[in-house]
């Protein structure tokens, strides 16, 4: 999320308001925030688990929020927080704050030419719909959504909505608040109860011409690239990568953090936990080749009548013996 007023890490640490120091330039102009895995020069970003120091102190991040004092700072500007999930939570709610919306439809939604909108559907702030899309009763359009021409939205969808991110406490699960984006291309079909949620903050992304059936849910952060297809019942964690042209039958889950490459093909009831080279058509869980899959599935069913026939031939072979 790029902030919508300049300020320095001087200013930000007062957004913070708890007990942070400050190592590096105070005067350093703070762009933005992002999750690591997001960051561009100028973003802040938070780590609090010895296993991501070096990948946040080596990111593109120019700040970092952090629960120990490194001895190399990598030439970023530090905030030494006691708790830095709690720091980093504090300055998003400070620049997304939730507003009520007292109508359906926002009155600053811009929606294009020929799109027509049927009752009961629900449309936020900072939300632009292109031309000649329909949407179906009782969609909600989360804030910060963007869609493309020649949408069709089947009803009670739900598009934008807060990431499935929780810090685990001693008491409690604490929750991540998002602050992206979700944006859908162009020619999509989303079908009915459909969940896409939007990135923690950046951008959920759904590629131009993508077709998805009906009780499909997509997390936070996910590319789905151009014309890819996808089966109901369908889960796809978040940050993960789907390149054009796939092809995810029903019943896929797919888990966090992987690329399932340009071409694939995943067959009805698969499960994947590994990234996937383009162009391979996967079966199973764990998915792997499926002529390889099915030849496991048939050698299964002829194990009970190979057992049945080496039974015989020990019968045989103990009659023989005491002849």
């Amino acid at each position: 999320m790029i902030f919508d007023k300049t300020l320095n890490a001087k200013d930000l640490a007062l957004i913070i308001g708890s007990d942070v120091e400050i190592v590096g330039d105070e005067n350093a102009i703070v762009k933005g925030i992002n999750e690591i895995h997001m960051v561009t020069p100028g973003d802040v970003t938070f780590v609090d688990h010895p296993k991501y120091y070096t990948k946040a102190l080596t990111s593109n991040a120019s700040f970092v929020i952090i629960n120990v004092k490194p001895e190399e700072t990598y030439g970023k500007t530090l905030f030494i927080s006691s708790d830095p999930f709690r720091d980093y939570v504090k300055i998003v709610k400070h620049f997304r704050i939730f507003i009520p919306q007292d109508s359906f439809i926002h009155p600053d939604a811009e929606i294009g030419a020929g799109t027509r909108i049927q009752p009961g559907v629900f449309v936020g702030r900072n939300v632009k719909i292109g031309k000649n899309c329909l949407i179906h009763s009782n969609v909600s359009i989360y804030d910060h959504t963007t869609i493309g021409d020649n949408v069709i939205i089947q009803a009670n969808s739900v598009i934008g909505g807060d990431a499935f991110y929780f810090k685990r406490r001693d008491t409690h699960w604490d929750k991540m608040e998002s602050c992206g984006s979700t944006r859908i291309g162009n020619n999509v079909e989303i079908g009915a109860l459909c969940t896409i949620d939007k990135g923690v903050s950046g951008t959920t992304t759904i590629g131009d011409g993508c077709k998805f059936d009906n009780h499909i849910q997509v997390g936070h952060d996910t590319v789905i690239g151009k014309n890819v297809l996808i089966g109901a019942h369908s889960a796809i964690a978040g940050v993960t990568v789907i390149e054009d042209e796939c092809i995810l039958w029903s019943r896929i889950s797919i888990n966090k953090d992987l690329v399932v490459g340009k071409g694939t093909v995943l067959l009805a009831m698969s499960a994947i936990d590994k990234s996937v080279e383009p162009g391979k058509t996967l079966f199973g869980v764990p998915a792997i080749d499926a002529r390889r899959k099915w030849k496991e599935i048939a050698a299964l069913r002829m194990l009970p009548e190979a057992l049945e026939d080496l039974e015989k031939l020990k019968n045989i072979i103990n009659k023989k013996e005491q002849e």
